[in-house]
């Protein structure tokens, strides 16, 4: 009896130190788990704290990227219309030495509006082929830069079957007054009908051509009812010439064969338009002399 006693006590101490040896280590464990998580907060708000800091500095840089990106995106804009204002200066001053090299009596409305002194002379001629002049014409000159058009428009209509020749070419002052002085003995004053005084003629400016056929024998008459017209009509604005004096006209009668080169672009747009040379105020032809050998 007294054994079991001693047994039962034995078990009950031995049962109480577990206990309490296991409550002992369960609040250790407690109080390291409460620390565990009281750093793990810590630990935790510090983070979030470094995330906000963190984000804070990219926000920045984010934005400092964004307004550099913007000031170089400006600057690239200014650089570029630095450049384009270069490039059209440039086109410019490549105008202005364009125009510089042009003849500006080039464009000029002569007949009985502007005058053409007689020391004017074109910048460079060239002696016309025999070969594309009237039977009964003499020599003739043309500028050269306009030849090499007409050379074109001449050769074009012969492809065609359209044979062009040509009766008069460059008249300089002296050889416009003789011409006019002989009209007047003939004609009397009706020679203002058809030939310019000297001074005001479009051939003094070595671009304008008279043209017949081989079979008009170096005559004028008759050639607005010739197939060489014709075409003419249709396609010497292509190399850039115009007929001068059209039916109708205010200056002189009607001269089928008075050709002028006005420039490709000048010419076709006439010829678009259905308009006369001398339907344009002069300002507005003046904007086409920077084309007229393009």
């Amino acid at each position: 009896m007294k054994a079991t006693w001693l047994s039962l006590t034995i078990l009950v101490v031995l049962f109480g130190g577990t206990v309490v040896y296991g409550w002992q280590k369960y609040e250790t464990q407690d109080r390291a788990l409460l620390a565990l998580q009281s750093e793990l907060a810590s630990t935790t708000a510090a983070f979030q704290t470094r995330v906000d800091e963190l984000k804070t500095g990219l926000d920045k840089v984010t934005a400092e990227r964004d307004e550099l990106v913007s000031n170089l995106t400006s600057e690239q804009q200014r650089a570029h219309e630095l450049e384009q204002r270069n490039e059209d200066l440039d086109d410019k001053v490549d105008e202005f030495e364009k125009l510089a090299k042009l003849d500006p009596e080039l464009l000029q409305k002569y007949s009985k509006v502007f005058f053409l002194n007689e020391h004017y002379t074109p910048a460079q001629v060239k002696e016309i082929p025999a070969e594309w002049l009237a039977t009964a014409a003499k020599p003739q000159q043309i500028q050269t830069k306009v030849w090499r058009r007409l050379e074109d428009m001449l050769e074009e209509a012969h492809d065609d079957g359209v044979e062009l020749r040509i009766v008069s070419a460059y008249r300089d002052f002296a050889e416009q007054t003789a011409l006019k002085a002989q009209y007047k003995v003939v004609y009397g004053s009706g020679a203002n009908q058809f030939s310019a005084d000297q001074g005001y003629s479009e051939h003094q400016l070595g671009t304008t051509v008279d043209l017949n056929t081989p079979q008009m024998a170096g005559g004028l008459d008759g050639f607005q009812n010739t197939p060489a017209y014709a075409w003419l009509q249709e396609n010497a604005y292509r190399y850039g010439f115009v007929l001068s004096y059209p039916p109708g006209n205010t200056y002189y009668q009607f001269e089928p064969w008075h050709w002028r080169f006005v420039g490709r672009d000048l010419a076709r747009d006439l010829h678009r338009d259905g308009k006369n040379f001398y339907d344009l105020d002069q300002r507005d032809i003046d904007k086409y002399l920077i084309e007229f050998f393009d």
